[in-house]
């Protein structure tokens, strides 16, 4: 009777998975297979002579210049993690204290996460607009006579999108600690304040090594998002000026969707996925050392 029932709740468990397993299967497993074989091929989108020209599109892309620009770019784009991690951290240090308006200021703090792309890139192309920019009039008040021209050219077009990326991400990192501060036993602080711990030494001893299994969850979602955005960096500079803004995952969208190189870009595709892989493994096995479980 009780192995009737077992089967019957996993008969039920599967029927609830199985939607979500049929879309992982049709929109992503299926997909990737499909971009292993095409990265062996010339395939062009609308172009129905297809010829397997076996590893031509991986030497191309060792060659390609602007590949090692983007790869370039990708990991300056990837500093904007910790950076954002390490502020979101500090911040909800503050707001899971007793502080005035501290609903309003977490509300305010995450409400970037959840604004349109498009509407984002609109009011920060304004902010970091050279010559008659908010940014840069606060700057030359303050006495700097040649700010920036941030998004305008090559050397700080990248440090700005980073800048524009920790801002949006700070309010999700916000969040996601102050539901682990929360569960911080309050005995545990009474302790370290009994024992005349200063604020900064609680943190640093106590909260901190208590909150590291969540810095390690936001650094591999936070690392993993970081690599495969391209929206917000396309919306706001196309990878302009020059390649300068240029990450991996807006190459592979201008090769395949600009360019109609489908093999090309599933070719960079799978560097793209090696990547993600070798960081997340290299984060899995350095968290022995710091993660307090």
């Amino acid at each position: 009777m009780r192995s009737s029932w077992m089967k019957r709740q996993q008969l039920l468990g599967y029927v609830f998975i199985g939607p979500n397993m049929l879309g992982v299967l049709l929109f992503f497993i299926l997909p990737a297979i499909y971009s292993f074989y095409l990265m062996f091929t010339d395939y062009k989108f609308m172009n129905p002579n297809t010829n397997f020209i076996g590893f031509e599109n991986i030497q191309r892309m060792l060659g390609d210049e602007v590949f090692y620009v983007a790869l370039k770019n990708t990991m300056i784009f990837l500093l904007a993690v910790p950076i954002s991690i390490g502020l979101a951290f500090v911040v909800a240090v503050v707001l899971n204290r007793s502080v005035h308006l501290k609903k309003l200021l977490r509300a305010l703090y995450f409400m970037p996460y959840i604004t349109s792309g498009v509407a984002i890139a609109f009011v920060w192309m304004l902010l970091f607009q050279p010559t008659n920019g908010p940014i840069n009039g606060m700057l030359r008040a303050i006495g700097i006579a040649n700010p920036p021209g941030w998004l305008s050219t090559m050397d700080s077009s990248m440090y700005a999108i980073d800048i524009i990326w920790i801002w949006f991400m700070l309010g999700y990192n916000m969040i996601i600690y102050l539901a682990a501060l929360q569960e911080i036993s309050g005995e545990l602080l009474e302790a370290a304040k009994i024992d005349g711990a200063r604020t900064w030494q609680t943190v640093r001893s106590v909260i901190w090594p208590l909150v590291s299994p969540t810095t390690f969850l936001l650094l591999i979602t936070g690392l993993i998002m970081t690599i495969k955005q391209f929206g917000i960096i396309q919306a706001i500079t196309q990878g302009g000026p020059g390649n300068s803004t240029t990450v991996m995952s807006l190459y592979i969208y201008q090769n395949a969707f600009r360019y109609y190189e489908m093999g090309y870009a599933s070719a960079i595709s799978w560097a793209l996925f090696l990547i993600i892989m070798v960081f997340t493994v290299l984060q899995w096995i350095g968290q022995k050392r710091w993660v307090h479980y």
